[in-house]
């Protein structure tokens, strides 16, 4: 048996109360998910402003990354489909609110009231159709159009995950382009391509950002073996590298501005009530027959 456990049940069934409880209290676990949160955290590359920020944490779990965004000194909502691990987060008394939700069916949340996003192992459960109904693509679509709306403008999603081959990662990060993200991938270790929990195997993050492809929204640089910041194309712009790499994300109002609707100058006269009206006669409609108030402009009240 395959040893993802996407591929073994549906991830309400697998996290059932014992493996919940299990994962939670499990050191190397513990410690896997506070290395991959900061790591996320630090790719969101928030303002050091010393504001505290209003994050989502998206199959959140018992709440073991929403520890790591607690001690930074963030707020954060937590969203899971397991009730088993959410009681478990509960019981911990994590300090973030706990939504129980499918995250492929959208989040539910307000557009722009979100300042950053992370997610730690749970994106590629979506692109496994647990139920007759589940259609990945379908899924995938919701989900990122929902996180899209719920982000304000210019924040970043980071959302860490192991795609199970080339096919799954195309299909991922295309639904997040179709949905207005603009970013790219992030591998740390990119040598190392066991499917193994370790603290040096590789690591994929999407890195995405609410709007178009802008300075602000490049991809920032990977770790290598070594644990520094690693490129394909070091060699050519060691020079122009730190700047990029000191660079924090510019997040606008969480209001944004409607579209305006197009309104005419000449509006919707009495002329144009009649030429309706007789054109519906034509087609052999039953009209009710003009008057002298017909388009008549009723008061704003009686």
């Amino acid at each position: 048996m395959s040893s993802r456990p996407e591929l073994q049940a549906p991830p309400e069934i697998f996290y059932g109360d014992t493996e919940a409880r299990k994962y939670t209290s499990s050191s190397r676990i513990i410690e896997i998910q506070a290395k991959l949160s900061e790591r996320a955290l630090e790719l969101l590359a928030l303002p050091d402003d010393g504001v505290p920020r209003l994050l989502l944490d998206i199959g959140c779990g018992s709440g073991l990354s929403g520890e790591t965004l607690s001690e930074n000194g963030h707020q954060w909502i937590g969203l899971d489909i397991s009730e088993s691990m959410l009681n478990v987060a509960s019981e911990r008394e994590v300090e973030g609110d706990l939504l129980l939700g499918d995250m492929g069916q959208g989040l539910g949340l307000r557009p722009g009231v979100i300042d950053g996003a992370i997610s730690i192992s749970a994106v590629q459960w979506l692109c496994n159709a647990d139920k007759s109904s589940h259609e990945p693509r379908l899924r995938l679509k919701a989900f990122f159009a929902s996180l899209y709306r719920c982000l304000a403008r210019g924040a970043r999603a980071v959302l860490q995950l192991y795609p199970e081959n080339n096919a799954q990662r195309e299909l991922i990060l295309s639904s997040a382009m179709r949905a207005g993200f603009s970013g790219g991938v992030v591998v740390d270790y990119p040598h190392r391509n066991d499917f193994v929990l370790g603290t040096k195997s590789r690591k994929e993050y999407f890195v995405l950002t609410c709007g178009p492809p802008s300075l602000s929204a490049a991809v920032p640089k990977a770790k290598g073996e070594d644990g520094e910041s690693y490129s394909d194309d070091d060699d050519d712009d060691d020079e122009s590298s730190g700047d990029e790499e000191n660079q924090t994300v510019s997040i606008s109002d969480r209001h944004r501005p409607r579209k305006r609707q197009k309104i005419s100058k000449k509006g919707r006269g009495r002329g144009w009530v009649l030429a309706k009206k007789e054109q519906m006669r034509r087609k052999g409609n039953t009209v009710p027959p003009d008057s002298k108030y017909t388009a008549r402009k009723r008061k704003a009240r009686f």
